[in-house]
């Protein structure tokens, strides 16, 4: 299956231009830049993709809360002549076996659409503010749930990735809820102790104090993902800070992420659901 992305954008977004270059780099055969409106208007739908990536930014300006007037117009703008609902445009995308990735603000938009940690179309856990009680702008060290169904983590251990946000703490909608991911791998990547290769709460290592270093969230098909850090924003040696200190691959760990994804599509036969 040839892989079709499509980088959403507007009314905020501000990393469609590196989410772009990643997913190409990557290895996607089309990427394409389209804006919501466009959706909305018709002049733009989900058909033609089997990759979608919701990058970072402030969308609304994150007035009423991070992402939660673009998750409304998700689920209740109307759109235009032509178009069908924005929703079931993703249910079509999903049933077709395409994949879903949501960076920071776009990890944001999934959880208040319900689209994680799902399956039900309904909010069961939230990302708020960061205990710091500001924006935090700093490296984190992640380690991948070798048992998570996540398609973008698979044969991935240790990595170092950015991050850039002011409300990144996941909280559950319940102990039992919180239970549920952990138990089921829905949780594919922590913060932890570049010491100790241990998840950790601990501020700085933990940037926004996510309960057991919680860092990404997928569903349970692994193919829809959501992450704080910014893998798009180490795609090469250059984007790191130690890179004139240390020797380090000419490909950021960033790509790794993105390629196996499109891995995965490239590995489907284009009927496959």
């Amino acid at each position: 299956m040839k892989v079709n992305a499509l980088v959403l954008t507007g009314n905020g977004t501000n990393c469609e231009v590196e989410s772009a270059y990643a997913i190409s780099t990557a290895g996607a055969e089309a990427v394409t830049v389209g804006t919501i409106w466009e959706l909305m208007e018709g002049t733009l739908t989900l058909d033609a993709f089997n990759f979608l990536c919701l990058p970072g930014g402030f969308l609304d300006g994150d007035h009423l809360g991070s992402a939660r007037a673009g998750a409304h117009r998700f689920a209740h703008g109307t759109p235009g002549k032509g178009a069908e609902p924005l929703m079931d445009q993703i249910r079509q995308l999903l049933e077709r076996g395409g994949l879903i990735i949501g960076i920071c603000n776009g990890f944001q938009l999934l959880v208040k659409l319900g689209l994680l940690p799902g399956p039900e179309l309904e909010q069961r856990v939230t990302l708020t503010h960061n205990l710091s009680g500001r924006f935090e702008d700093r490296w984190v060290t992640l380690s991948a749930d070798p048992d998570s169904p996540c398609v973008f983590t698979r044969g991935l251990h240790q990595i170092e990735l950015p991050v850039r946000h002011g409300e990144g703490r996941l909280v559950y909608s319940s102990p039992a809820e919180q239970s549920r991911c952990q138990a089921n791998g829905l949780i594919p990547l922590v913060y932890v102790d570049p010491k100790t290769s241990l998840p950790t709460e601990l501020y700085p290592l933990n940037p926004n104090g996510s309960p057991g270093g919680a860092a990404a969230m997928t569903d349970s098909t692994g193919r829809i993902f959501g992450l704080m850090p910014h893998p798009e924003a180490f795609t090469h040696f250059t984007n790191h800070p130690r890179w004139t200190r240390q020797t380090m691959p000419e490909e950021g760990a960033g790509l790794s992420l993105f390629k196996n994804g499109i891995s995965y599509l490239h590995q489907k036969e284009p009927h496959d659901a």
